[in-house]
């Protein structure tokens, strides 16, 4: 039996797909954890809200969760397919599933999303800040101010809307994480508008942990390397995804699989003193 993990090893296939990307038209599918993730309980009970929920991180993070035995709120922009997959992943686990479409770049669809949380959950105990967008340009004259405004809109000003919002209804031991970049650390020039809101994201990370510590909820990130998810076909040149994840030491990119444990680690109670963290899963590539 092939092991995923050696089938996202460069050189991968040429590919292209229109912005999102669907894992449907990925070769070779991704591995989430559908048939290999195991969960002991260690959310049990806990309700969850999961941004790009339907593919990629999100997807291995709502599966993980749901395991773990939380109920989780999977947010996506509009790939119904993916998210409708995950959601039936989520509830053969026999937990609750909750679909939510639209565009987080809007203050108003982060409301939402937490007010449906809410009418659905009665209250949130994990907030996943995990959805991005980014597009590759080779030169700075490339990139039109509506590409950088969007990219700050969904990077970055959504985690606000949705932590403001989230605030209200999570209690004491209650956990946000939010999904940075090794670009934090290492900016890729090729990807300035993504690279710049991780690094912002890293800086939010370390001041909302402080600035929420003494209400007893934790708030920290996970910096993922090189990671096989629609947004690398989708965001990147055909060329680019050939060699996907072959600079890093390990020599291959992650499979989505490989980092839902550090948010399953980060989410329960045995991370009771973890705040303000970067937990970096970058293959071997060492962040500052």
């Amino acid at each position: 039996m092939t092991d995923a993990r050696d089938e996202i090893k460069p050189p991968l296939p040429e590919q292209q797909q229109e912005v999102p990307g669907t894992i449907r038209s990925m070769d070779p599918r991704p591995d989430h954890g559908e048939e290999s993730y195991r969960g002991s309980g260690r959310l049990e009970g806990k309700k969850a809200v999961i941004t790009g929920g339907d593919s990629g991180i999100g997807r291995a993070v709502a599966i993980a969760f749901a395991r773990e035995g939380a109920d989780v709120l999977i947010s996506y922009l509009n790939e119904d397919e993916d998210a409708q997959d995950t959601g039936h992943l989520v509830e053969a686990a026999g937990r609750k599933a909750v679909l939510v479409p639209g565009d987080i770049g809007s203050a108003a669809q982060c409301r939402a999303i937490i007010d449906k949380a809410v009418e659905v959950f009665g209250r949130i105990d994990i907030l996943v800040n995990n959805a991005a967008y980014q597009m590759t340009f080779e030169d700075l004259n490339e990139i039109p101010d509506a590409e950088w405004e969007k990219t700050f809109a969904v990077n970055v000003h959504a985690m606000f809307y949705l932590a403001k919002a989230a605030l209200p209804h999570m209690r004491e031991g209650a956990a946000i994480i939010n999904t940075t970049s090794v670009n934090a650390d290492m900016p890729k020039p090729t990807l300035l508008p993504y690279a710049t809101t991780k690094g912002a994201i890293q800086n939010f990370t370390g001041g909302l942990a402080q600035l929420l510590a003494e209400k007893g909820i934790r708030v920290n990130c996970v910096a993922p390397g090189p990671v096989w998810t629609p947004l690398i076909p989708s965001t990147m040149p055909p060329e680019q995804v050939r060699d996907f994840g072959k600079a890093y030491p390990i020599g291959r990119a992650a499979q989505p699989s490989e980092l839902a444990p550090a948010y399953v680690m980060l989410a329960s109670d045995e991370a009771s003193y973890i705040s303000g963290a970067t937990i970096a899963v970058t293959g071997g590539k060492p962040v500052l």
